[in-house]
């Protein structure tokens, strides 16, 4: 396959990425944890065949895998975009900093994988906030808190179906930023509530979803339809 930028081109434009983001106690070091060039390094082989035509096809395989996470922070990144763009009513100082830096994070991660898949990527996908009102507090928070808490349930339920130990640890690493995010948007909401029984079980393990059953859940933001077939339902 070809890929659209050189390995050292990647890894250069993930740590300019990185160097701009904030230098914050609470979100530091987030962006250091990815590995460009392990991930890039590792797709030599040519991108698959898909004669689906209905929807946007994830391909197979491991590169599948990566196309749903690169799905999922395309929709977080576009959310938190529109966050900053258009602030709720009585958004605090410390609020806009924090979730600037959420912002920048998702971007970020958008990036990485979009370089790093290179001709094996999904498309750009359109999404649909028509429902969340950006002028109010608690819709963008509560729906904040719908993306951060899906966001760590599908990568603790994805990383199973990797057959790379090099892509699951930087699963690994990408899903331990995301809960971070989580518990910010949480405690905003409700102090403490960070690690409640919505999001770990009885077992005090965090919650995880199948990459399908993640879909249908984000389906109501995305207006590109999508081909999950080939993912496990």
């Amino acid at each position: 396959m070809t890929i659209t930028k050189s390995q050292g081109q990647i890894q250069s434009d993930f740590d300019t990425q990185q160097k701009a983001l904030g230098r914050r106690k609470f979100l530091r070091n987030t962006g250091a944890a990815l590995t460009a060039g392990a991930l890039v390094s590792m797709m030599a082989c040519d991108k698959d065949d898909n004669n689906d035509n209905v929807g946007v096809n994830f391909g197979t395989g491991d590169f599948a895998i990566l196309n749903f996470a690169y799905a999922l922070e395309q929709l977080e990144a576009a959310f938190y975009t529109q966050v900053i763009a258009t602030p709720y009513t009585g958004m605090s100082t410390s609020e806009t900093s924090l979730l600037t830096d959420i912002r920048d994070h998702e971007i970020a991660h958008r990036e990485f994988f979009k370089a790093a898949l290179g001709t094996n990527a999904i498309q750009a996908l359109e999404v649909d906030f028509s429902t969340v009102d950006f002028n109010i507090r608690d819709s963008v928070l509560k729906t904040a808190k719908a993306f951060e808490d899906l966001g760590v349930s599908a990568y603790n339920g994805a990383g199973r179906y990797l057959a790379s130990v090099d892509y699951l640890l930087l699963a690994g690493k990408i899903v331990s930023v995301e809960a971070r995010h989580a518990a910010y948007i949480r405690d905003l909401l409700s102090n403490g509530s960070f690690a409640d029984g919505s999001v770990i079980d009885a077992n005090g393990l965090e919650m995880s979803r199948k990459p399908r059953a993640v879909l249908s859940i984000a389906a109501p933001y995305i207006k590109t339809k999508l081909n999950a077939s080939s993912l496990p339902a």
